[in-house]
């Protein structure tokens, strides 16, 4: 994603540079994707990242953009920078999950303006050029970094959540899960087609199978959740705080690749029905006239039925192919990071 992100935005950048930094210099941006070691503390070292790679590429100024969530003293953060290096960083999950891109430039602009002197961003002041509806803030930073974009309040780390889940790509859990997908499908279809599942779906109130499907999603969120290990526990404030954020995006993520899930079992299922059970043989059936309502209600209560079954599909699933189909490429390998040091 930061790739991709850095490719789409780098042809505009010396236009916008000009515009919003110095119409006196002329920019050429180039971008290059590396993969950027971690500290030892999970941390992408700047500093150093700038002092390697500005002098290899001749750079006035670097700045990385990294797909790896970070926090300052327990605040998160959008981007960092480090006048000594002349070296930036863009967290992409800090940007949200929308307007990425102009968020991107807007972010950039920054973080040139900050190395190059250009700004002299004050405790707690709004960066140039970004709303006032915004909840970033500047803020002068101690230890690796002099300075950075924190995301306050409760909308900022909304938004880094939101980040996240963008960059986990959710929808990737139907295709990724091929048991679960599979045994869904199955066990709809079979319900579909059974005659005395007709009466107990068609009976059935819309508050009570949207209960159902609720229940459903939550059960095979709880599934993947649990038995796959997705879920992070700590000891300390710090690490606690940490853990309730990547808890809270892996949460969102698995939930909304289930809920895509259902939603192609359902219009899947529809079709299926609509095609396989004859109106008059329905109504026969059921011993009274039917609607369109009628088969959706039928496939309404097969998906949910489905899904449970999904969940115990996953369980054929391996644990690695699980976090592929729910993780990012950095928050995987934090992931696997994590289960190396624990045992």
């Amino acid at each position: 994603m930061p790739t991709d992100l850095a490719e789409a935005i780098a042809p505009d950048l010396p236009e916008v540079l000009a515009t919003h930094v110095d119409d006196a210099t002329t920019r050429v941006v180039t971008s290059k994707t590396h993969e950027i070691p971690l500290d030892d503390q999970g941390l992408v070292p700047l500093e150093s990242l700038g002092e390697e790679h500005r002098t290899q590429q001749d750079w006035d100024v670097m700045i990385v953009m990294t797909d790896l969530p970070r926090r300052v003293d327990t605040r998160p953060i959008a981007t960092a920078a480090t006048v000594r290096a002349r070296s930036g960083m863009v967290s992409v999950p800090g940007l949200g999950a929308l307007l990425v891109h102009r968020r991107a430039r807007q972010a950039i602009v920054h973080l040139v303006r900050a190395l190059t002197r250009h700004e002299d961003g004050s405790e707690g002041a709004r960066p140039p050029g970004i709303s006032r509806f915004s909840p970033l803030r500047h803020v002068n930073a101690e230890e690796d970094t002099d300075a950075h974009l924190a995301l306050v309040g409760l909308r900022g780390k909304l938004r880094l959540v939101a980040g996240m889940v963008r960059d986990n790509r959710p929808w990737r859990l139907v295709p990724h899960l091929s048991s679960a997908t599979a045994a869904a499908a199955a066990t709809g279809a079979y319900a579909i087609v059974t005659t005395s599942f007709w009466s107990m779906a068609t009976s059935l109130s819309p508050v009570r199978l949207l209960l159902i499907s609720l229940v459903a999603i939550s059960a095979m969120t709880t599934w993947l959740i649990i038995y796959n290990r997705l879920w992070d526990s700590a000891g300390d404030r710090d690490a606690r705080a940490k853990a309730m954020l990547y808890n809270a995006a892996t949460l969102i993520t698995i939930v909304f690749g289930v809920s895509c899930m259902y939603l192609l079992l359902y219009l899947a299922g529809l079709l299926a029905a609509l095609a396989l059970i004859d109106p008059d043989y329905f109504s026969s059936q059921l011993n009274r006239p039917i609607s369109f309502d009628t088969y959706l209600k039928l496939v309404w209560l097969a998906s949910s039925v489905g899904i449970v079954a999904g969940a115990l599909g996953s369980s054929l699933e391996s644990e690695d192919a699980v976090r592929d189909a729910t993780y990012g490429k950095r928050e995987l390998a934090r992931q696997r990071g994590r289960d190396t040091s624990s045992e």
